[in-house]
């Protein structure tokens, strides 16, 4: 099999096998701890400027099932991981792995050390990076990896939300039972305006579970625009990038605060710190995986979680220990309740003003294949419109 590399913009190289569509790739190289879910992870938008590293040693055994996907296409720039599996044992499933990076045109590379590599990331931080299939020179290799643009201040919400606004209908079917807080077509009321800023379609699915007839907007809309559609609820997406590469977005929720309920997750939970007048940070690695745990300072109960986060909400004054009870945090719109950190690094994983009817969380509760732990999310949203409507 053809040999590739795997450059680092400090200087790391990891030799390997070529992977995919032949190439090379750049990209902000980050490590994922889960051990299901690539094709949901390949297909996130989140991931978009970011060349993927699998922690899990053999990746595609399951294949893929164009039913599995997050949205349209694959936005990860790259893929890394220990095997991929030459073999697709599952029912649901129609293609292989390598089959479908090379359809998808997304190059890869397997065969390297990826403990080593998780290990660098770990102490040395995400950095760029290059996968190669055709560069030899290991020299060039690196430079190529040091020119590649960083994420830091990019826009890369413009570059996957959608291009006009459309209706989402579908919802989870026969995979949410009733049990989960699921409610029967003819029982949606609740009108809410989706702003995408690379949302994944699970998350649609979720609002839809719940009750809610969604409408989706692209990133740059305005709050003027979202006024007209006279929502019940508004719900700010995951995404890629840098929040405050998207001015424009933190513009718009700052406007709608207060006028409807408001529930961010991820990019979203960013944007809305901003606009509450908060700062935002980059992380050493980022917290990706479907195995981070979180507390809900409200309740003490931890939450297994998914997460897909570069950047985190920095309050005044960091938070060295899982506090007591939930922080109180100045904002520009009056106090807000730090509700959830994650326990690996006392980050800021969720936040709420329940009398601006405001509340968000840095993880994904809609996560597929899972952790569900913090489905419930969906339903406070619901009963949080619910309240507002008297």
């Amino acid at each position: 099999m053809k040999k590739a590399l795997l450059a680092l913009a400090d200087g790391a190289v990891f030799e390997g096998r070529a992977l995919g569509y032949e190439g090379e790739a750049v990209g902000e190289v980050v490590f994922n701890t889960a051990m299901t879910g690539y094709q949901e992870v390949l297909t996130d938008p989140s991931y978009k400027g970011q060349i993927i590293t699998m922690t899990c040693p053999h990746i595609g055994n399951y294949g893929v099932t164009p039913e599995d996907v997050e949205s349209r296409r694959i936005w990860a720039e790259g893929f890394v991981v220990k095997e991929a599996s030459s073999v697709a044992s599952n029912w649901r499933s129609r293609q292989r792995l390598q089959e479908y990076l090379q359809t998808s045109k997304i190059v890869g590379i397997e065969g390297l050390d990826t403990r080593a590599l998780t290990r660098h990331l770990r102490e040395h931080g995400s950095q760029q990076g290059l996968i190669t299939h055709v560069e030899g020179d290991v020299g060039r290799a690196v430079e190529k990896a040091r020119r590649a643009p960083g994420i830091i201040g990019r826009d890369l919400a413009a570059e996957v939300t959608c291009r006009q606004t459309y209706q989402w209908a579908d919802g989870s079917g026969e995979w949410v039972p009733a049990a989960n807080g699921h409610v029967p077509a003819a029982a949606r009321r609740w009108r809410v305006v989706a702003y995408d800023f690379g949302v994944k379609q699970n998350i649609l699915r979720r609002l839809v579970d719940v009750g809610c007839d969604v409408t989706v907007v692209p990133a740059s809309t305005t709050a003027e625009q979202v006024d007209a559609l006279n929502p019940d609820g508004i719900f700010l997406s995951n995404g890629p990038g840098d929040p405050e590469g998207v001015p424009y977005a933190m513009k718009a929720v700052r406007q709608l605060i207060g006028r409807r309920p408001i529930f961010g997750i991820c990019l979203g939970h960013q944007i809305l710190g901003l606009a509450l007048g908060l700062k935002t940070y980059k992380l050493k690695f980022g917290h990706h995986g479907a195995n981070h745990p979180v507390m809900d300072l409200r309740t003490r109960k931890v939450e297994i979680t998914s997460q897909n986060h570069n950047f985190a909400v920095q309050a005044p004054g960091s938070i060295q220990a899982v506090p007591a009870r939930p922080p109180l945090v100045e904002t520009a719109f009056g106090k807000v309740a730090v509700t959830h950190v994650s326990l690996n690094d006392h980050s800021i994983e969720g936040m709420a003003c329940m009398d601006l009817r405001v509340f968000s969380v840095q993880y994904h509760p809609e996560a597929s294949p899972g952790p569900h732990d913090s489905a419930y999310l969906f339903t406070e949203f619901v009963q949080l419109m619910e309240k507002s409507n008297g």
